[in-house]
């Protein structure tokens, strides 16, 4: 593959550039084509510059083919959202694999849960009528509901997953989620090979915790896929090892779930796991199935043999982790 890749990296706050350089190393160590710019966002940028997202930063993110993101602090907001937004990145992608080597509570759980990232209860405003009253809108359209459902379904073939369920609160939330769920089974006509389910979202959370082997693909609105992936991160050990994806209509971003970790910041022990995880993701959506294939079984077999940071039960530090996992790739 002939093409150089542009990857903007915003290490941000806390343990943020601390993770994102052990990706880093991981994606140099790849040989994929990629060239990578550092731009600053967060709350030392804030406190630098006054700006939390600096528009070199932006304009940086909007000319990549990618972004690799760390964690942004109190302004997350001002950060995160208004990236995911700039590039337009609709779909929330959320894996959550118990691996081997770590103590979670349900080592069966292997399930991606696919958000709708651009409207819902959390685009749709807040009012204030009046003192101690106060309103919020759930906007749900047709269109990202079948574009969301699209790819889930895409997703799964992909992956190699058999079943798509749909999550929901229809039997409450009536308008809205008609609309939802009316988007889903359109588009499952268009994927017979998939199987296609629905459910509640209340029985999902429940079924989530008893039986998480139930659950392949979710497909569900950004409150409710919000909830359920740091349900499914409960399940596997904790936000540390989950990775996300941004995609949508811009370049694609990508992100551990974990916060910024300020208790630990800047003493090189964060667990990498997620960020790597990250890039892998990053690897496959650019074009490297094979060397996001050779990224994650590296951390998996890291993980299976303790060569892990403190929290984990290992010994090893960031970088230390992210050296182990490149060991492991050239095996």
């Amino acid at each position: 593959m002939s093409k150089q890749h542009e990857i903007a990296v915003i290490g941000g706050d806390g343990v943020g550039p601390e993770v994102t350089e052990a990706a880093l190393a991981v994606l140099k160590a790849t040989g994929a084509a990629l060239n990578f710019t550092h731009f600053q966002a967060g709350d030392g940028t804030l406190e630098q510059t006054g700006v939390a997202l600096p528009q070199e930063t932006l304009d940086g993110a909007l000319k990549s083919d990618a972004v690799l993101f760390g964690a942004a602090g109190a302004c997350a907001a001002q950060v995160i959202l208004r990236l995911r937004a700039e590039l337009k990145a609709w779909a929330n992608l959320r894996p959550s694999k118990a691996y081997q080597g770590v103590d979670c509570l349900r080592p069966e759980t292997d399930m991606m849960i696919v958000r709708e990232n651009s409207e819902g209860l959390y685009f749709g405003g807040e009012d204030e009528p009046e003192p101690g009253k106060a309103t919020a809108t759930r906007v749900i359209t047709d269109k990202a509901s079948y574009r969301i459902a699209r790819c889930a379904f895409e997703f799964a073939i992909q992956a190699g997953y058999e079943k798509v369920t749909a999550v929901h609160k229809v039997n409450v939330l009536k308008k809205t989620d008609t609309v939802f769920l009316e988007a889903c089974r359109r588009a499952a006509k268009e994927f017979p090979q998939i199987k296609y389910e629905e459910a509640l979202v209340d029985s999902v959370a429940m079924r989530m915790v008893l039986k998480p082997q139930d659950f392949q693909v979710i497909v569900t609105t950004n409150l409710f896929g919000d909830i359920l992936s740091d349900l499914a991160a409960g399940l596997i050990g904790g936000l540390g090892m989950c990775p996300s994806a941004n995609l949508g209509d811009g370049p694609a971003l990508f992100e551990p779930v974990h916060g910024t970790a300020p208790d630990i910041a800047g003493q090189g022990k964060a667990n990498p796991t997620a960020a790597i995880l990250c890039a892998a993701m990053l690897l496959r959506h650019l074009g490297y199935a094979d060397m996001a294939a050779s990224v994650e079984d590296a951390v998996a077999g890291c993980l299976a043999a303790g060569e892990t940071t403190g929290d984990l039960g290992g010994s090893l530090g960031t970088m230390g982790m992210a050296q182990a996992v490149i060991a492991r790739m050239g095996a």
